[in-house]
Formats: C-alpha cells, sequence, structure tokens
C-alpha cells in the first residue's frame, strides 16, 4: 500500500467513481483499490450525488457522458451545494477542448482523457488528493484560530470588567478619599480600561460575523434617527476638541431603511468618533441625501457621508483601511477592527462603505443603503 493515501488518522482516503458503464467502474476501482484507496461506485449523477450528500468523499472521478443527468451538470449540483466541504472532481472525456473548457468553467479541478493510461490517473488523483489536504489543514487552522480569538476575548472579558467596576468604586469613594494625584491617575487608569475593553468587545463582534454566528434584527428603522443619537452622544467630544460637528439632513430625504438598528448605530459612531478622534481643528459634517437606483427608477438609496477636516489618508493606507488589523500610519490609529467590522455590517446589509481621502484635505466616508417606503 502507498502510505501517501493515509490521512492523519490512518483511514485511507475515499474516491467515489461516477460511470454508466460497469466496464469501466470495474477497471477504476482495481487500478485504486491496488493503491490502497477506499472506493466507492456510483453508476449515474443521481445516485452519485446522495452518495455525497450522505457521506463526502475526499475525491470525485466523474464521467462527463452519463445518461439523465451528465458530468457537467453533477459538478454544477456539488459547486452549488453550501453545505458540502471542498472535495476535488476530476474529469473523465473522451472528447477534446471544448468539453475540458465546460468541465473547468463548471467547477471541476482536472480531467484525464479516455483512454485512461495507469501512470497518469495515479499522477492525478494524488495531486487533487495534496490540493484536498492542503485546504482542509489551511481551513482546520483558520477554525483553530477563530476558536482562540473567540476564547481569548471572551476571557479577557472577564478581568477587564471587573477592574472597570474597581475603578468605578475608586473614583466614587467607596474605598477610602483620594489625592488628586490618585484621582488623575485612576481617571487615565479607567479610561485605558474602557478602551481595552471597546477593543475586545470589537474584536469578538468581527469574529462572530466572520464565523457566522452574528444574529441580525432586520426592521425598518430611520437612519435621520439614528444620526441624530450619535451626534448627540459624541457631541461632547466635539466640543472638547473645539470642533463644529454639523449636521445637513434635507427636509425631503427617505431616510428609512431595513436593518439592525444597533449595528448601524455602532458604524456610524465608529465613522463620525474617528472623523473626531483624527481632527484636531475644524470641523465634521454629517449629511444625507438620496441618489437613484441605475437598475430601477422607482428605487433610490440613502448617501450617508462623514466629511472631516483632518490631515487626510494616504492612497496607501486607502488601499487596505477596511481590511482585518490593518492599522493607519496615524500615530493615533487604533487596533484596525473598526473599519473593518464597519464594512462588514453595512455589506451585511446590501450597502457599501467607501472612502476618498487627500493628505492634508480631510476625509470622507460614503455609505450606501438601499431605502425602505
Amino acid at each position: 500500500m502507498n502510505p501517501s493515501v493515509l490521512t492523519r488518522s490512518s483511514k485511507p482516503e475515499r474516491i467515489l467513481v461516477v460511470d454508466d458503464s460497469p466496464d469501466n467502474l470495474f477497471l477504476v476501482q482495481t487500478i485504486l483499490e491496488e493503491e490502497g484507496y477506499a472506493i466507492t461506485l456510483a453508476e449515474d449523477g443521481r445516485a452519485a450525488l446522495e452518495q455525497i450528500e450522505l457521506s463526502p468523499p475526499d475525491l470525485v472521478l466523474l464521467d462527463v457522458m452519463m445518461p439523465e443527468m451528465d458530468g457537467f451538470e453533477v459538478t454544477k449540483r456539488i459547486r452549488e451545494n453550501q453545505k458540502l466541504p471542498f472535495m476535488p472532481i476530476l474529469l473523465i472525456t473522451a472528447f477534446e477542448g471544448p468539453s475540458v473548457v465546460k468541465g473547468l468553467d463548471t467547477g471541476a479541478d482536472d480531467f484525464i482523457r479516455k483512454p485512461v493510461e495507469v501512470d497518469e490517473l495515479l499522477a492525478r488523483v494524488r495531486s487533487l488528493l495534496r490540493l484536498k489536504r492542503a485546504i482542509d489543514e489551511r481551513e482546520q487552522i483558520a477554525r483553530q484560530r477563530e476558536e482562540f480569538v473567540s476564547w481569548m476575548a471572551h476571557d479577557l472579558r472577564t478581568p477587564i470588567v471587573a477592574a472597570e467596576r474597581m475603578l468605578l468604586l475608586f473614583q466614587q469613594g467607596a474605598l477610602g478619599e483620594l489625592s488628586s494625584g490618585m484621582e488623575e491617575a485612576i481617571i487615565t487608569m479607567a479610561r485605558s480600561n474602557r478602551n481595552l475593553l471597546a477593543m475586545v468587545n470589537t474584536l469578538l463582534e468581527v469574529y462572530r460575523y466572520e464565523a457566522g454566528r452574528k444574529n441580525l434584527y432586520f426592521s425598518p428603522i430611520d437612519i435621520q434617527e439614528v444620526m441624530k443619537e450619535v451626534i448627540q452622544e459624541l457631541s461632547p467630544l466635539a466640543d472638547e476638541k473645539k470642533l463644529s460637528l454639523k449636521s445637513n439632513f434635507g427636509a425631503k430625504v427617505n431616510s428609512k431603511v431595513v436593518g439592525d438598528r444597533l449595528e448601524l448605530h455602532r458604524v456610524f459612531t465608529n465613522l463620525i468618533g474617528n472623523a473626531i478622534k483624527f481632527t484636531d481643528s475644524g470641523s465634521v459634517e454629517v449629511r444625507l441625501s438620496n441618489i437613484p437606483d441605475t437598475n430601477n427608477s422607482q428605487t433610490s438609496w440613502l448617501l450617508v457621508e462623514v466629511e472631516d477636516t483632518g490631515p487626510g489618508i494616504s492612497p496607501e493606507d486607502q488601499k487596505m483601511i477596511f481590511e482585518r488589523f490593518r492599522q493607519g500610519s496615524h500615530k493615533r490609529s487604533g487596533s484596525g477592527l473598526g473599519l473593518h467590522l464597519s464594512k462588514r455590517i453595512v455589506e451585511t446589509h446590501q450597502g457599501t462603505l467607501e472612502v476618498k481621502s487627500e493628505l492634508g484635505k480631510g476625509s470622507l466616508f460614503k455609505i450606501c443603503l438601499p431605502t425602505h417606503k
């Protein structure tokens, strides 16, 4: 037995062979079983799809020409089934170029022509199974990383929350009178602790979105009302920096959308908060307007713009500003999670988030959301 056909759990790799010819099935089965592979047979496309649904194999060898459902259709249905793990598909065809092109476009990973040569068949099988193992390992590492992030974030929250409560007791004088120096130090510690807690909470939200574990609650909401709340909440920060925080909503703007109010509130808080954070003088302006839908004259989009007079963002930073853990070059740049999470939230609402900026001339963040009548 070839040791390369054994997985880490010492089980032979499983191959499903699909062909309407019993002779072809027997030939391929004999060749592959001699190499130590576990072989399952199917005589038509429907039987193959049923077996794949019940127990996905590591590789599918699929004849192109079969009655009722050909190999192209079987390939297409396998690739459309999002519940299935990745499995390489090797097409077996007696035809030339057009058949191969169609198969690869449908989702097959490789092909082999009839009559099948033993050495070529085994080489292609080994190659595709290496691809399968590599993808499986990558997905396992990704899952482990996500689980670690979730565990770490959850465990970090406990001591941070405990520290926040203890610092609050100090500030309230519950643990004795504080000197002016101690009071100032505790205020700084409390602020840093809140920033750390916000970072951990954002990390958890990013994890939930990327792991598909985030539950959203959609309902009709008025974005104008949400924006007024956010502006009111952040006005003290702008006042502290002597910035003008302006709003321009317009009387006839349709600002109704269907979405998760809490999540959209999070997005606007992040965008306006960032604008205030990075702007040292001048203003931050929030605008709402409608733009027509080019594909449907009866509908429109809500355009939300947050513009500041800050230092601007370099072209290099703009290319990666929405990527996870990509911090900008500004000395006050944060964890690199807030904008990434904001973009994920907006896209979940079938919208778009983009930035336009020029160094020394401020930044403009634009969100487009489908409106609701």
